[in-house]
């Protein structure tokens, strides 16, 4: 039984559709919103649609941003002779909250996962290397401790080492079947700083 009007009930059931939000949570977002000043809400509606509108892949490391290349990629302080692979934005940003890494990242998009029919193909793998034409000394690989990671990771390493590039691989400071936007700094930079050559 609805108890609400459908305006009440399409904004919680759009909201469910967010990942990691369920039924009940959706219902207190709504409630949230609903209660909440209408320009705060006019400015939340905006900020979604000028985010949708105006942001987009670096065409160096495929980071989301602004501009055409990343503040990271742009930067000359960093060292671009230097690549760590994530497998998307979050686990990027995961590192960079160390303000410890000083290299340059490739953002895959996804890890290989034959089961849900991704392949390499389906990820960012054409361009990285691509990208491994120009002047790079090493590649470290970040990819998630879970199967599809490891995967990925293998299959990375079997791409790169023909070219003689230095291919190494976070140490197992993280967990197997974790996933990096949730691992705390410390952890992080125990895994980088321990990376083993593949």
């Amino acid at each position: 039984m609805d108890y609400f009007s459908g305006h009440m009930d399409r904004l919680a059931k759009e909201l469910a559709r967010l990942p990691g939000i369920g039924a009940k949570s959706a219902m207190r977002l709504a409630y949230h919103i609903i209660g909440m000043p209408e320009e705060e809400v006019q400015a939340l509606s905006d900020s979604i649609l000028e985010a949708k509108k105006n942001v987009r892949y670096c065409k160096e490391c495929f980071m989301l941003t602004d501009d055409e290349i990343c503040p990271i990629c742009k930067d000359p302080s960093r060292d671009h002779k230097t690549i760590m692979v994530v497998e998307n934005t979050r686990d990027l940003s995961a590192y960079e909250k160390t303000e410890k890494y000083r290299g340059v990242y490739h953002v895959l998009h996804g890890a290989i996962s034959p089961m849900l029919g991704i392949g390499p193909a389906d990820i960012k793998l054409k361009e990285l290397m691509t990208r491994l034409r120009g002047d790079v000394d090493e590649v470290i690989i970040a990819t998630n401790s879970s199967l599809e990671g490891e995967t990925t990771a293998m299959y990375i390493s079997k791409l790169v080492k023909p070219t003689g590039i230095k291919v190494t691989r976070i140490a197992s400071g993280v967990p197997v079947g974790g996933d990096l936007e949730y691992i705390d700094e410390v952890t992080l930079l125990r895994a980088l700083d321990g990376r083993v050559e593949l």
